[in-house]
């Protein structure tokens, strides 16, 4: 679905505007980013659960055990649940991990599983679903921060409804000029229309690549339908939507709505 047409869907929101996490920094000598790189950009690891029953073990395992070893790292942990669940769709866990840098990344990818309180904590949870799986696989997307928005915004409390939006790129070099159009400007606009940025990321590794990743948040659906509606309508999007050399960046785009979990850190 062709980028204009799909920001046309019903959806909702009018919030509070969070105030920007960062400063813009100059532009880079190539230009793919479009601003210099800061220091210690976030890193984003976003799992997707598909569940084979109602998801309360799983809740009560994020809840008490796997989140709170995280927050002890200093890893800020969102959780969702599909804000609207179709006819014939199963069930999903959408939790995202939020590490400061790589290097935490790294490391907590390696101390997790040497953490007693952790494992003790855990090991009845992983004695219970080996035989019975809670869920039938997870998907990963493992990504940085743009230098736009190095470090994520704090959505506000009236939030109930969060939408991640997933855009696939031809190839790399469309990739990172679609990168470039949200650092240089798109963002920009978001942020004069109420879609309300929690966070973007370029993906590094994942099930559909090349691709980048953004997380938004609304009061509710109506909100959100006429921040887009100010959108698509705004001069500057009309003005940057037909620069060529933002022609053919998003080829493809996935839009999935979201309700946080009263557990949710976000």
């Amino acid at each position: 679905m062709q980028r204009r047409n799909f920001m046309r869907l019903a959806g909702a929101l009018a919030a509070t505007p969070v105030l920007a996490a960062t400063s813009m920094g100059a532009t880079s000598a190539t230009g793919s980013s479009a601003l210099a790189a800061p220091k210690g950009k976030e890193i984003y690891e976003w799992r997707i659960y598909t569940l084979t029953g109602d998801g309360k073990a799983l809740d009560t395992f994020f809840e008490k055990t796997l989140m709170p070893a995280y927050h002890r790292k200093g890893v800020t942990t969102g959780a969702f649940k599909l804000y609207r669940l179709k006819e014939g769709e199963k069930e999903q866990r959408h939790i995202l991990f939020i590490y400061p840098d790589i290097a935490t990344y790294h490391k907590v990818k390696k101390e997790i599983w040497e953490d007693a309180v952790f494992k003790q904590a855990a090991q009845s949870f992983y004695d219970a679903t080996a035989p019975a799986p809670v869920y039938s696989n997870f998907e990963t997307y493992l990504s940085e921060a743009f230098n736009k928005i190095p470090v994520h915004r704090k959505p506000g409390n009236e939030r109930t409804l969060f939408e991640i939006r997933i855009y696939q790129s031809p190839n790399e070099e469309a990739n990172q000029r679609k990168v470039k159009m949200f650092n240089i400007d798109e963002i920009a606009i978001f942020d004069k229309t109420g879609v309300h940025s929690v966070l973007y990321g370029e993906i590094l590794a994942g099930p559909r690549m090349p691709a980048l990743m953004y997380l938004t948040w609304y009061k509710d659906e109506d909100t959100r339908s006429e921040a887009w509606k100010q959108f698509v309508s705004h001069p500057d999007w009309k003005r940057i939507s037909a620069l060529p050399e933002y022609a053919h960046t998003a080829t493809n785009n996935q839009s999935i709505f979201l309700s946080p979990l009263p557990y949710s850190q976000l």
